[in-house]
């Protein structure tokens, strides 16, 4: 006869643990790795927060003052390079505008010396054509020169001539000879004029 067989013959399962990482850390080490863990930033930081700060703002001050001269720089880079072409164009241009002026003064002659004979639409015809001219150079930069009433200027007239006239002041520019032109603020030629004294300066 069999005997049954006794429960607690049966062999023992063995009961599953939990699976455990790397030992853990204890003490102060785990403490500064949940303090890392929870701030990430804190490490990274200066110690010394304010001294950090104002050494930043001087170094983006310092970025910006760079910068704003730089920008001038190349402004007035800009602003050389912009005259030195306005000054090629206008050496380039200046000899056929020199070659013109005895054709402007031949217009002032004819204008000046009218013929009584010559009928008035032959003057008003050259009238035409010498503003027309004056138009075309004036657009180019040439201005002629003012010195009637003007007192006399090295720099603009030339005096041929010095006479004594009354109602006139002393180094007054009594008469035009010939006109005289600039080219923007270069002289072109200066105006020939008779130039009022005084007995005492003449």
């Amino acid at each position: 006869m069999n005997r049954e067989k006794d429960v607690n013959d049966e062999p023992l399962l063995e009961v599953p643990q939990p699976a455990t990482g790397p030992e853990e850390e204890s003490g102060p080490e785990r403490a500064a790795s949940e303090e890392s863990q929870a701030s990430p930033l804190a490490a990274g930081l200066p110690r010394d927060l304010p001294d950090a700060f104002q050494k930043s703002v001087a170094e983006k001050q310092e970025l910006y003052d760079r910068l704003l001269r730089k920008q001038a720089e190349l402004e007035n880079f800009r602003k050389r390079v912009q005259r030195e072409k306005e000054d090629y164009l206008q050496l380039a241009t200046i000899d056929l505008i020199r070659a013109l002026l005895p054709v402007l003064d031949g217009f002032d002659r004819a204008l000046r010396q009218r013929d009584p004979g010559v009928p008035k639409s032959f003057y008003e015809g050259i009238e035409l054509i010498h503003q027309e001219m004056l138009g075309v150079l004036g657009r180019a930069g040439v201005t002629p020169i003012e010195a009637a009433g003007k007192l006399f200027d090295p720099h603009l007239h030339q005096a041929v001539e010095t006479v004594e006239a009354e109602g006139h002041r002393d180094q007054e520019v009594v008469e035009e000879l010939q006109r005289g032109y600039k080219l923007k603020h270069r002289l072109l030629r200066p105006a020939i004029v008779k130039v009022a004294a005084t007995p005492a300066r003449k």
